[in-house]
């Protein structure tokens, strides 16, 4: 397979479209915020129950259970961070400065991102009887649905163009399911609410389409140099 960096690989997105994109992904984002913040009761039931009635699933069945911390593995920082440093050294060693940057730049920012939302909102993790796994740190919003779609995302943008149809949709069904299962895996193990994977995705989501837009509109101004 085949990069392609030049014209083939397109960053650039209109910057009134990507306004609008960014928008329509940050609005549910900023309403999940205002209800975890007030406590809203419909949404705190809905988290109370997914995780006790998840919780009472996972613990009876011993294969899901392990299904759910191998998903949870695959979704932790040492594993995204490390496939994405050598996606960025590949990169460069290929002289794709830009995609690289806007690689290291997005996911990057995604984690530093993700770790000032949580100081900020500061929600304490699910509490269970008997934890399946143990997590450190704040709840709100999942640091591993947020990275899951920032890097399953920014991986298909970097080698979109490098693939085949077929290859695209086989690709775009594994980055689903990938991502849809490290969001479950996080909450099967009760170390977070349906609200904080919800918001992870959200927030990922956004992130990655302001990082859209910032590095097409450097590809526009860098074009005539190019040139």
């Amino acid at each position: 397979m085949r990069f392609r960096a030049s014209t083939d690989v397109t960053f650039g997105i209109r910057s009134v479209p990507g306004l609008v994109a960014l928008t329509i992904v940050t609005v549910p984002f900023g309403l999940l915020l205002f209800l975890v913040r007030v406590r809203w009761t419909p949404l705190m039931s809905v988290d109370d129950g997914v995780r006790d009635g998840l919780y009472r699933y996972t613990v009876e069945h011993p294969a899901f259970a392990m299904t759910m911390k191998a998903m949870s593995t695959v979704g932790s920082a040492p594993v995204y961070l490390t496939v994405f440093a050598l996606v960025a050294v590949w990169l460069l060693y290929r002289r794709h400065p830009r995609p690289a940057a806007f690689a290291v730049v997005t996911v990057a920012g995604s984690a530093v991102l993700n770790a000032v939302v949580k100081r900020a909102v500061q929600r304490a993790r699910p509490v269970v009887a008997d934890p399946l796994t143990t997590a450190t740190g704040l709840s709100f919003p999942s640091g591993h649905a947020q990275s899951a779609v920032v890097t399953y995302t920014t991986l298909l943008l970097l080698f979109w163009s490098a693939m085949r149809s077929v290859w695209r949709r086989v690709a775009v069904t594994v980055a689903t399911v990938m991502v849809l299962g490290i969001g479950l895996s996080r909450v099967a193990l009760s170390v977070h609410y349906v609200s904080d994977v919800l918001a992870g995705y959200v927030l990922g989501l956004a992130w990655v389409v302001a990082m859209f837009a910032v590095f097409g509109s450097w590809r526009r101004e860098l074009r005539p140099r190019v040139r």
